[in-house]
């Protein structure tokens, strides 16, 4: 009955939070209904577009001072919904000041509720299964933002307003009617305390996430309004290699090691902006684009949700962790907007834009090899990382037997080394063994010397590094 209501609770939270999201998605956040209700105002979009964007972001890095507990991330999720329909209500009229003030409202709650949806990632989806809940919350939003996109921009933006209205409506109801879950994180907590904390990991995520996302706001300010003479296309295909890339992404077996996406990720991001600048403006140079670009988000997209929605058990503030990992995203998307803006306003070449991008790129290449060290040793089983714990204990026992070691590591080495390779700390290790822990430091010691390794992040990195080369 329980797992019932579990299940029943998560379908519900990814119903709730994927129509709010295609309101984000289709009105405040870059949508194609905000632009539609902008042009047929002959309104200049970037001032409004980038009000909206700092809105969001800082919703989404102060919702964790606000909110510490479910109870009040759900009130959070239902008054953000309530103010985002309240706030949109003026662009049904004439433009006046309310637009800009509703559009602000609009970006900051909905930044908030974004936020707080974390506690409820954390609290009905199991950790191996969180990829899966991010991938069908992200293709869900945005199969109705498409639906919505081709009614603002093929009929009416009022109609298509109205339309991601009524979604953010179905949202409220769906998250209204989700109960609360249990709060069972604070062994986690304690266990990450142990291996260091989520701190480094998470700012070194943010960082890589930051950058990378540069290049999606220059694809909004310099790409996109290259294609508007192909509005029709554009409605609807705009996100279709998003979506295509989630549904692989999602299916993958969950022994594959989609750490090596990343790479194809950033290659398809280079083949865009390079595209973009040798090709021209027809349908045929469109599609070969966005399908690039937009395939390379979803495969960015879906490795950070994911990521952060496995850091959730390592943190008490789910608010915190989620908010601060996706306002690295929109930060980066507004610093690349700037950017964008920056270079349309003085006629950069193609040429000169396509070096920024892939600039952009090689310093995230750069960046990816410290991320993944960090995240091996937090979340060593996370479905984008080599995973040591879905091998047999026979499997592992073998892999760990086929690494030269300096010195033949003792029988209480190896017991050790198994239980460090199984995420526990110095204090469960010492438990198990009935040791103490000063004991387990001094064979910690000892390991680490006869791998030639200083720690237990190059330890593991090795091990891991060894299975994927096999």
């Amino acid at each position: 009955m329980d797992i019932a209501k579990s299940f029943n609770a998560r379908r519900l939270s990814i119903a709730g939070f994927s129509f709010l999201f295609a309101y984000i998605l289709s009105f405040p956040f870059e949508g194609q209904v905000l632009y539609s209700l902008l042009d047929l105002r002959g309104i200049d979009a970037s001032t409004y577009i980038m009000a909206a964007i700092i809105a969001h972001f800082a919703g989404l890095l102060t919702c964790g001072l606000i909110v510490r507990t479910q109870a009040a991330a759900k009130n959070m999720l239902l008054a953000g919904m309530g103010f985002c329909l309240a706030a949109a209500v003026p662009f049904f009229f004439a433009p006046s000041a309310a637009w800009m003030a509703g559009l602000i409202a609009n970006g900051y709650f909905s930044g908030c509720a974004v936020a707080a949806w974390g506690y409820f990632l954390k609290a009905f989806t199991p950790k191996n299964e969180r990829i899966k809940s991010c991938a069908d919350v992200l293709i869900y939003s945005n199969l109705l933002m498409i639906a919505i996109n081709v009614v603002a921009v093929n009929r009416s933006p009022l109609f298509g307003l109205g339309l991601s209205m009524f979604c953010l409506l179905i949202g409220t109801f769906f998250s209204y009617i989700m109960p609360l879950g249990h709060q069972n994180n604070q062994g986690k907590v304690a266990e990450s305390k142990a291996s260091g904390g989520i701190r480094n990991p998470l700012l070194l995520l943010c960082l890589f996430v930051f950058i990378i996302t540069i290049n999606s706001g220059l694809m909004y300010q310099v790409i996109n309004p290259n294609f508007d003479h192909l509005s029709g296309l554009t409605s609807w295909y705009w996100a279709v290699p998003y979506i295509v890339a989630l549904l692989i992404i999602r299916n993958l077996p969950l022994k594959t090691n989609r750490s090596r996406i990343l790479y194809v990720g950033m290659v398809m991001i280079m083949g865009a902006f390079i595209s973009f600048m040798l090709l021209g403006r027809s349908i045929s140079d469109y599609i070969i684009v966005d399908t690039l670009i937009l395939g390379a988000c979803g495969i960015f997209d879906l490795f950070w949700w994911s990521i952060l929605g496995e850091m959730l058990d390592y943190s008490n503030n789910s608010a915190k962790v989620f908010g601060l990992g996706l306002s690295a995203n929109v930060l980066g998307v507004l610093c690349g907007g700037l950017l964008g803006m920056s270079v349309t306003a003085i006629g950069l070449p193609g040429a000169q834009v396509a070096v920024i991008a892939l600039t952009v790129v090689c310093v995230t290449l750069v960046m990816l090899p410290p991320l993944n060290r960090q995240l091996v040793l937090l979340l060593k089983n996370h479905t984008y990382l080599a995973a040591y714990d879905n091998m047999s204990q026979s499997q592992q026992t073998d892999l760990v037997r086929q690494i030269k070691t300096i010195e033949p590591l003792t029988a209480r080495e190896q017991q050790v080394l198994q239980l460090i390779l199984s995420g526990k700390s110095n204090r469960d290790i010492a438990d198990a063994l009935t040791i103490s822990e000063t004991t387990v430091k001094t064979h910690a010691r000892n390991i680490f010397s006869k791998y030639d390794v200083s720690n237990r992040v190059e330890l593991i990195s090795s091990l891991l590094k060894h299975q994927i080369e096999k």
